[in-house]
């Protein structure tokens, strides 16, 4: 018989468990901390109608060319979710009964048939946020704050860069751009970071628009003033354009309350981020390692206020604002700065039986019903490697049942810290 090749698909990976015991702790500290902003749990399926993930309202043409999609038995059109912020529109559109403003937290997995790097995958975990019914910029600085709250909580040293894309575009309005090259030059500035400003004015000529209106975004883009809102309040008194007058008052109220929050140097307003998604209406932000040893972001989102609207086929517009970070970014973060992650074995007692099963078992079993966390050892394997395999794996407390043991009705525990040894009463569990 062949034997296979076997190999994960390209863009998953399986997680042994030194690796998955981190990515545990990282997901039930971000649980936990969206549970103390008040966020109710939310589970949606992974497999949905393409026709949903592909709305007009949903990511948008860039993100489509990753969508995965599949027919079932009865030839219906079906996709494998890109990301959680699409179906909770959803829910939310099939629910009208919810109470606002409803604030949600969900995780899982999501699919995306995009370029792989460090932290990125084609299966990979988010853990996102969203709330519904609140106009106010206090939203967003909520959903800042809670980001900067689970990352201290990990020990990561994070920056957030925002901007609204509102406030953007209107500039671009302002310059001259034609409505039909917005999302596209939107787009292309989004690179600025990545290429520069010799490449991105490059990939403007392309859109052959006018010389007078990529001359005016040159020099936006090299304006060393193009950081300050003041800069954004001149052309505002000069235009009435009203996208530029509405993202500037937005992004002036956010960051206010980044201020008053004390998070303002953590939070750095950056003119040029777009974010690739067409589906953002107002305030956008990106999350990104300060030391910058991975240069993807490790979390983002914003503003969408037309999505659940649009899904029930009105022009209503509900404030929806939600943000999405990264578990497999997050660990591979974590990874690569070879922090010391806590090891220690979650097992307070690992049970080695010397022929005397059915009592270790039994005793297992009652440690179990007190509350205590065991490990029953089930092989035959010599003592001597199973203190070895006790210690590799930092256990705190071992103990070994013998046919003594059984007769005295005692066995002996040994904290594999301290070296001490006591013998409990096998009949109450208690020390002697």
């Amino acid at each position: 018989m062949k034997k296979m090749d076997y190999q994960n698909v390209k863009g998953t990976q399986d997680y042994l468990p030194e690796a998955e015991v981190i990515r545990r702790e990282v997901r039930r500290t971000l649980e936990d901390v969206f549970i103390q902003y008040g966020c109710k749990p939310l589970e949606t399926p992974i497999l949905n109608y393409t026709e949903l993930l592909s709305s007009k309202y949903a990511g948008g043409a860039e993100i489509l060319e990753e969508m995965y999609t599949l027919t079932d038995r009865g030839e219906r059109d079906l996709a494998l979710r890109y990301d959680l912020t699409i179906p909770f529109a959803k829910v939310v559109a099939m629910n009208p009964a919810i109470s606002l403003p409803f604030k949600r937290y969900e995780i899982g997995k999501v699919f995306r048939d995009g370029p792989i790097k460090a932290g990125r995958f084609r299966e990979f975990t988010q853990c996102d946020v969203d709330i519904v019914g609140v106009d106010s910029q206090v939203a967003e600085a909520e959903l800042m704050m809670m980001a900067l709250d689970a990352f201290g909580k990990l020990e990561m040293n994070v920056t957030i860069q925002y901007n609204n894309r509102k406030l953007l575009t209107g500039m671009l309005e302002v310059f001259g751009l034609e409505p039909d090259n917005l999302n596209r030059a939107v787009l292309i500035l989004d690179k600025l970071e990545k290429v520069g400003v010799k490449a991105v004015v490059a990939e403007l000529e392309e859109l052959k628009i006018t010389v007078s209106t990529r001359s005016a975004i040159e020099q936006f883009l090299t304006d060393g003033n193009n950081a300050s809102f003041d800069y954004f309040e001149s052309y505002s008194k000069e235009n009435p354009n009203p996208n530029l007058r509405e993202g500037l008052r937005e992004i002036k109220e956010l960051a206010l309350y980044l201020d008053f929050l004390d998070i303002k140097e953590q939070c750095v307003f950056n003119p040029f981020l777009a974010r690739g998604l067409e589906i953002y209406t107002g305030t956008i932000y990106e999350i990104f390692l300060t030391d910058r040893s991975i240069t993807s972001s490790i979390g983002s989102g914003g503003r969408y206020d037309n999505a659940i609207g649009g899904l029930l086929g009105t022009d209503e517009t509900i404030s929806t604002v939600g943000i999405s970070l990264g578990l497999d970014v997050i660990y591979a973060a974590i990874k690569a700065s070879r922090k010391r992650v806590n090891s220690a074995s979650r097992v307070d007692y690992y049970v080695i039986s010397l022929g005397t099963q059915k009592e270790a078992l039994r005793l297992a079993s009652d440690l179990r019903k007190k509350g205590e966390t065991v490990e029953l050892e089930m092989s035959n394997r010599k003592l001597g490697r199973l203190l070895e395999k006790a210690n590799k794996e930092k256990v705190r407390n071992v103990i070994i049942i013998g046919e003594d043991e059984v007769k005295k009705n005692q066995y002996k525990v040994k904290n594999m810290e301290t070296g001490e040894e006591s013998l409990w009463d096998m009949g109450t569990l208690s020390r002697e």
